[in-house]
Parts: C-alpha cells; structure tokens; sequence
C-alpha cells in the first residue's frame, strides 16, 4: 500500500449525534416530522441532498433541495455558536503519526462538502496531513468510484498500492468498483456485517491494527 484514503464522518470524527440533531432541526424547520435516528445513520457518507431524498422515500430531489438548505442553515448555527461536537475517534491521531513515519500518502475522501471538510481538518488541527481531499460538492455521491479515482489520478497511485478505510457500504462499495482494497471500521454508522458483505475483507476495531495490514 502507498496511498490511504480515509472516510471522514463515523471513521475519523464521531459525527453521529451532530448529524442527527441537524437533521432533526432541518426537518422540524420545514414542517416535517424528524427521520428517526437509526434512519439517519444509515445515510451518512451520501452527499446531502442524495442522502435527504433517501430519508424522503425517493424521487422528492426538489423537497430535498430545499431541506438541505434547512440542514446547512442549522449546520453554520451549531457552528456559529460552538455547538460543534465532532471529537476525533480514540487512536486517530496516533495512527496517523503511524502511516506519515512510514512514508505514506494519506488522503480523504467524504460525503462532507470542501469547506466542511475543511473545517473540521483545521478544528482538530490536521491539516497538511492529507495529500488528497475529495469531498461530495466536487464529485457525484459514494459509492460511485469518481472521488476515489481522483485521489489516485492526484498522487499517481494505482488501485493496487491503494487502501480505502470506512465505516458504511458506500465506501466499501466505492473502493470495489474503483479496485482498492477496502478496509471497514466497526465503530461507525453501518455494521461489521454489512461491511463485510458489501466487499471488505478487514474489519478494524481498533485504529492501530490497520497497521498489521501494512508490510514491516
């Protein structure tokens, strides 16, 4: 392996219970009852509006455009007012210092627009640490492969030197059809299981073991 391409939301950064509050807001602002928690979850590494119009049943593109508005409204106040937990996981950090001391490029790709992404980089102190940043406003949604195979066009890394790491089936799904080895995590939003038959051979429990999949 030579490039890491990492998910954001449920395998770097614990989102959850932000992701369904601003849910839960942007629903009850347009008059809606809110989706229910677990439903929530299940959506997370979708683009916004895709992932809105999922919790809608489907085909409701227009309705979902207008909830995502809701949604950021709600997002940029949470912010705005230091409501703003997204903790990073228990071993992130270390990991990270793990693969940077071993050469390796180490990118991002999520269903967070740029400047989301970009923000919870600099709350957490980390940016520089990743090469490549993917991020939904700029490709189609997970599991299409486009954000994976333009962080391997970026560093000029093929598919079979390239690892993707995340915790739900369109990462999993996004890393078979870009030909990476996909890696879950058993901490995020959709379970080991489905992970597995979704494609991924690894499932982490911990950050750390990520590391005896690599070579010495």
């Amino acid at each position: 392996m030579r490039l890491i391409v990492f998910d954001c939301d449920g395998t770097l950064v614990d989102s959850q219970a932000f992701i369904v509050g601003c849910m839960r807001d942007a629903f009850t602002a347009a008059g809606l009852p809110p989706p229910a928690p677990e439903a929530v979850r299940r959506i997370v590494g979708l683009s916004l509006v895709q992932a809105i119009d999922v919790l809608l049943g489907g085909g409701r593109l227009a309705e979902a455009e207008l909830l995502a508005g809701h949604y950021r409204d709600v997002f940029m106040l949470r912010r705005e007012t230091g409501a703003f937990d997204e903790p990073l996981f228990p071993g992130t950090l270390e990991l990270l210092d793990a693969l940077a001391a071993r050469d390796l490029l180490l990118g991002v790709a999520t269903g967070k627009t740029m400047r989301g992404l970009r923000h919870v980089l600099a709350h957490h102190g980390l940016e520089g640490r990743f090469i490549t940043l993917q991020t939904a406003d700029l490709h189609p949604s997970k599991p299409h492969p486009a954000m994976l195979e333009a962080a391997m066009r970026e560093t000029g890394i093929g598919p079979d030197a390239t690892m993707l790491v995340g915790d739900t089936t369109f990462d999993i799904a996004m890393a078979v059809a870009a030909g990476a080895l996909p890696v879950g995590v058993s901490w995020g939003n959709h379970p080991a299981e489905e992970l597995r038959a979704a494609g991924a051979p690894h499932i982490l429990d911990r950050f750390d073991q990520l590391l005896d999949l690599l070579p010495g």
